[in-house]
């Protein structure tokens, strides 16, 4: 079917390249480049063998040029961006150049503040329809499968959608007094910022987990959840027309929480540099490199994920309520692919996109966000590739 370049070498690419693999007829050939060339031979070296041929390249996605002479040499289909957020404005600019799609995770984040906005990238609009180039943005879990989700029930189940729910759940333990389950650095500034939500056209701002319900989720059992912003909700509010309130919501534990902010107490999730032995260093960017890397917490993980949304609006006329959520043993994630599950919820959905772009089911040229395409294709392959969903019409609502 086609060729992908798949930039970056942590946790989610290494689920994506196992799930590429695992999709020869579609993903004929890829290529796993990184600044560590070494990440990508050990997975080179994991799974060659196959029907699926690998390659590996040495390559700074902070480079524009670099990432175009890399697109030129190996020539792909499409570029699966999993490397940092910091990274998506350059790897894009490679794609427009070279005229081939893009995809990617996560929203771009300058360095220097946390935004988690899509101004950034949705600038490219013009010139990504003018060049005939597709760039799905936000082909994750969350963001990703979750506005595929609200999608599907737009398409489905209902005449107007009101409010949307996206319940984020974390069962897993993996065993340390503290550890992040995705990079440290995006993870410890998405929960230390001020939290909103949208309702009525409006945002309407929060403190850091000033918010908080508990829920019984499905074989995870009752957690409390907290109030974040998380930058899907800006998607959604744009594409499901008629909604009036959406809000995301993530599980942590009491001790999670003491933890951070011991750790925000005594300065340590600052991104503010300070001088130490006559070096200028961020003490956040330090934290990270204390903890444990999180694709080292595979194999001692226990438990499962449960994610979804719940969505309530009117058919026919008559109120319902819709929840569709999936559930990931991490366990499981880890005897199949090396990877806990939070990394494989999200690198089975990058594969899942890029499928989708390959086969040419997805075809949209400029840039859009993930909500915008015909979910069916998409939620038929969660199915087949690890990720199956569960319905149900509830008889109430999230307060």
């Amino acid at each position: 079917m086609g060729k992908a370049l798949i930039i970056g070498a942590g946790g989610v690419a290494s689920v994506a390249v196992h799930k590429c693999c695992q999709n020869p007829d579609v993903f004929e050939e890829i290529c796993i480049a990184s600044r560590t060339i070494e990440k990508c031979n050990a997975l080179k070296e994991k799974l060659d063998g196959g029907r699926t041929k690998i390659q590996t390249a040495q390559l700074d996605a902070d480079d524009t040029d670099q990432v175009i002479a890399l697109i030129e040499k190996f020539k792909p289909d499409v570029v699966l961006n999993l490397a940092l957020p910091y990274q998506d404005l350059t790897i894009m600019e490679a794609c427009l150049a070279t005229g081939v799609n893009y995809m990617d995770t996560a929203n771009y984040e300058p360095p220097e503040i946390p935004k988690f906005e899509y101004k950034w990238q949705w600038a490219y609009r013009e010139k990504f329809e003018k060049a005939g180039v597709t760039a799905l943005l936000g082909s994750g879990f969350d963001p990703g499968v979750t506005g595929v989700f609200c999608a599907y029930a737009q398409k489905h189940y209902f005449d107007e959608i009101h409010t949307i729910d996206i319940l984020d759940a974390n069962g897993g333990d993996h065993g340390y007094p503290f550890a992040t389950n995705f990079n440290p650095e995006i993870n410890i500034r998405e929960i230390s910022a001020n939290g909103r939500y949208y309702e009525n056209g409006k945002w309407i701002g929060t403190k850091p987990l000033e918010i908080k319900r508990t829920y019984n989720f499905d074989q995870v059992g009752p957690k409390n959840i907290y109030l974040l912003y998380h930058e899907e909700l800006e998607s959604l509010a744009a594409n499901i027309k008629g909604v009036q309130k959406i809000r995301f919501w993530m599980t942590f534990s009491d001790n999670y929480l003491n933890h951070l902010r011991v750790l925000q107490n005594v300065g340590m999730t600052s991104i503010e540099p300070i001088e130490f032995e006559g070096k200028m260093i961020e003490p956040l960017k330090f934290l990270k490199a204390v903890l444990p890397d999180p694709a080292s917490l595979g194999p001692r993980t226990k438990g499962k994920t449960n994610i979804g949304c719940i969505m309530q609006g009117l058919k026919d006329g008559k109120s319902r309520t819709y929840y569709v959520y999936n559930v990931c043993d991490h366990q499981e994630c880890y005897r199949e692919v090396g990877s806990q599950a939070i990394a494989y919820t999200t690198g089975v959905p990058a594969m899942i996109g890029a499928m989708m772009l390959l086969k040419g089911t997805w075809k949209m040229p400029g840039v859009h966000n993930i909500e915008e395409f015909d979910p069916d294709p998409f939620m038929d392959a969660l199915n087949k590739n690890g990720l199956p969903w569960h319905e149900e019409f509830l008889p109430t609502l999230l307060d």
